[in-house]
């Protein structure tokens, strides 16, 4: 085995280390039933932090029955929902993006845990060309570039069936090299996970479009394994607790409010895309689940 891949496995070892002593400072509420969210891909991964945090609120104001802990293994969002559907220990909720495949064989808590926040998209670029987006003013216009996504990331499909060309690749890490070595032209990314990246990946040339941003109709869920009825009660009673005192509200500006000031949602040109992925019975018509964007910049034809 070469030094390389010995240095990796042992970092891996160690990251499931630290999970293991982790659980071992988190007992559990006396009576209470451990319930498993996957931890986070990486160390510096710090994008299911709030889903944690919501998913510990809303089972406590359960009544204590659930007990939200971290996973012990790391694993990819593609697998988790594997294990899930075939109702695997060690994963028993997992927030991700709603679809009517994922609905097909998943049970869905259809509270948008996100406000629909996933489905506002900025885009980072490369640094050298903070112009790029600046006359995209259409559909038209935008579908002459090319974007960036995971393979098996719903977004993917949904743009390509706007008709805008993506490129993609299996590994998250490997898409910001990509974008780096102009593979393609820009990355578009949810309002709550672009800035942290930045961060991450400030250093590879990269920086964050100001003229543009995409929506489309889109809603984060928590979602349990189909037979566990019980779980995904106590879930949604929680969130609905959460919604009417308020806290659920404060949970989400604690984490994102800085984000949205940041992305300046109201003065970029929005291009509206159409989500088919979106299941029917997503509760468009609830008012007080969705985040409101006054929009005074550009409106674009279509």
């Amino acid at each position: 085995m070469n030094k390389k891949g010995g240095g990796m496995k042992k970092r891996r070892h160690g990251w499931r280390v630290l999970w293991l002593v982790a659980a071992c400072l988190s007992p559990l509420v006396q009576g209470a039933q451990p319930v498993y969210l996957p931890p986070p891909e990486s160390v510096t991964d710090h994008r299911s932090d709030y889903q944690f945090q919501l998913l510990q609120l809303a089972l406590q104001e359960d009544g204590h029955r659930f007990q939200a802990l971290r996973g012990l293994q790391a694993m990819p969002q593609a697998r988790a929902l594997g294990e899930l559907a075939a109702c695997q220990p060690g994963v028993d909720v997992v927030a991700s993006m709603t679809t009517i495949e994922r609905e097909s064989r998943l049970l869905p808590i259809r509270i948008p845990i996100d406000r629909g926040l996933i489905g506002w998209r900025i885009a980072l670029i490369r640094a050298e060309q903070p112009e790029r987006l600046a006359n995209v003013d259409s559909l038209a216009t935008l579908a002459q570039l090319t974007a960036g996504q995971g393979p098996d990331w719903p977004d993917t499909r949904i743009l390509r069936a706007n008709g805008l060309p993506v490129n993609s690749s299996g590994q998250y890490d490997a898409l910001f090299r990509m974008l780096q070595n102009r593979r393609f032209d820009y990355f578009p990314r949810s309002v709550n996970e672009i800035w942290p990246e930045l961060d991450r990946y400030r250093q590879a040339g990269l920086g964050v479009d100001r003229h543009l941003v995409l929506h489309y109709p889109a809603a984060v869920y928590f979602f349990v394994c189909p037979h566990n009825q019980v779980l995904a009660e106590a879930i949604r009673h929680g969130l609905e607790k959460a919604l009417r005192d308020n806290r659920f509200n404060q949970l989400f500006t604690q984490y994102y409010q800085d984000a949205l000031s940041r992305a300046d949602l109201g003065h970029r040109t929005i291009i509206e895309l159409a989500n088919p992925e979106l299941p029917p019975q997503t509760p468009l018509q609830r008012q007080d689940l969705w985040l409101r964007i006054e929009a005074s910049g550009r409106q674009p034809g279509k």
